[in-house]
């Protein structure tokens, strides 16, 4: 008997030794083929330019063309299933958001940010900005907030999708002024932006990396930004808090994950590579002057950071009351 179990604790553990060495040979060699990083929100935003910029770094690190693939539609749904489909090999990963986050509170969900994907890096975190269309009479966030209370329900505001965290933002933002305004919801902010420019849908809280232009050309009238901090990128730009409107404070961030069973080792590659890039001078002195923070962490950060959020966002949703729509 004891032969037998000396035996059985052999195999076990010449298993585990031959897996082992297998999967850091995968990770040596990995990638062997284009790496497709699918992003859940149509071109044009923030998150599009980032992950492209990524995208560059990674392909001249690996040796291997690194492609941006755009799958928007269903609150991130639709890049999700696509994601956790794929081969578990690295190959493809997915630019994460707050969105899955917030999609699973809101509705039901058959994805788990962590139970169906592997956390690999955080990338960036960036806040967002308050802005108008010109037309809208109002040069403050006060007066805006004035303005709304005086038309209830008149004016409406865009977002890049239901359960995103612009359109929570808004939400918030709601709840903090008791104001209303008719949420419409687009595939991105790419899309929402020609609504939003042409005055037909003229509010929104969009990622400031993307509505740097619109502001600067005077398309857009900034009025706040929402992280609890002033940012180097719209330096001249209060807080909402600064600008008289306390308890919206929002900081979104983008990440890679990669499907649940991808090997730790090339996890472990990936993220590695992903923090070189995002941290690199370059790198991190374009995402300042755009409005975002480089950030890059280590697969175990990343997934206490999600762990966090998920926290931070089951209690905002309970107290400010937000229904899904």
């Amino acid at each position: 008997m004891k032969q037998l179990q000396r035996l059985v604790a052999a195999v076990a553990i010449g298993t585990t030794i031959g897996t082992t060495i297998a999967a850091s040979a995968h990770a040596q060699n990995f990638p062997t083929k284009p790496v497709r990083i699918v992003v859940p929100l149509s071109p044009g935003g923030g998150m599009d330019a980032v992950t492209r910029g990524l995208a560059q770094k990674l392909g001249d690190a690996f040796g291997q063309t690194v492609v941006v693939d755009n799958r928007p539609g269903a609150g991130s749904l639709v890049a999700l299933d696509i994601t956790a489909s794929a081969a578990p090999d690295g190959h493809t990963l997915m630019m994460s958001s707050t969105t899955p986050v917030i999609h699973p509170l809101l509705y039901k969900s058959r994805f788990d940010l962590l139970r169906d994907f592997a956390p690999v890096s955080q990338v960036t975190a960036q806040g967002y900005v308050l802005v108008i269309h010109p037309s809208i009479p109002a040069k403050s966030a006060t007066e805006l907030v004035q303005h709304l209370r005086a038309n209830p329900g008149k004016l409406t505001y865009s977002s890049s999708g239901i359960g995103s965290p612009i359109h929570m933002t808004g939400e918030l933002f709601q709840v903090a002024t008791g104001t209303k305004m008719l949420h419409i919801p687009f595939k991105g902010m790419g899309a929402a932006y020609a609504d939003l420019v042409g005055g037909r849908v003229p509010v929104s809280f969009p990622t400031i990396i993307s509505s740097i232009p619109h502001i600067g050309a005077g398309r857009l009238r900034a009025l706040a930004v929402t992280p609890a901090k002033r940012v180097q990128a719209l330096p001249s730009m209060p807080t909402m808090a600064e600008a008289g409107v306390p308890g919206v404070v929002v900081v979104n961030w983008y990440g890679l994950v990669a499907p649940a069973k991808t090997p730790r080792a090339v996890i472990e590659k990936i993220s590695a590579e992903t923090r070189k890039a995002i941290q690199s001078p370059d790198m991190t002195q374009r995402l300042a002057a755009e409005g975002s923070e480089a950030v890059g962490s280590t697969p175990k950060e990343f997934e206490a950071h999600i762990r966090s959020e998920q926290a931070l966002w089951s209690r905002v949703i309970k107290q400010a009351g937000i229904k899904a729509e």
